[in-house]
């Protein structure tokens, strides 16, 4: 069994200016943000859902994006709102959200 439940890794990379990068458009703050949320919700610990950055995804020219395991679903999200829909959809029910997935 896994250590969690799901875990959520948001891409914070940053790379030198004028290069496409997830934290150019706000990931740490999203990060934090779903961090915070899931912390208020008493989903986060061992045995429920852990957040976590990374370093880069290699998937800059979709992102900001962040990745859920183990069902290894995709996101690109573009504010508060849409991390507050997959918190909801994804993490307390069990849905994904098919429009923010790539």
């Amino acid at each position: 069994m896994s250590y969690y439940e799901r875990h959520v890794f948001f891409c914070c990379n940053q790379r030198q200016e004028g290069e496409q990068c997830c934290n150019n458009s706000g990931s740490q703050k999203m990060r934090d943000y779903a961090k915070d949320r899931v912390k208020q919700l008493k989903l986060s610990g061992p045995g429920k859902v852990r957040i976590n950055q990374s370093g880069c995804l290699d998937r800059c020219k979709e992102g900001p994006v962040m990745v859920i395991y183990p069902e290894a679903v995709w996101y690109s999200y573009v504010d508060q709102a849409d991390i507050e829909e997959i918190i909801n959809e994804h993490l307390v029910n069990g849905r994904v959200v098919e429009r923010l997935r790539i």
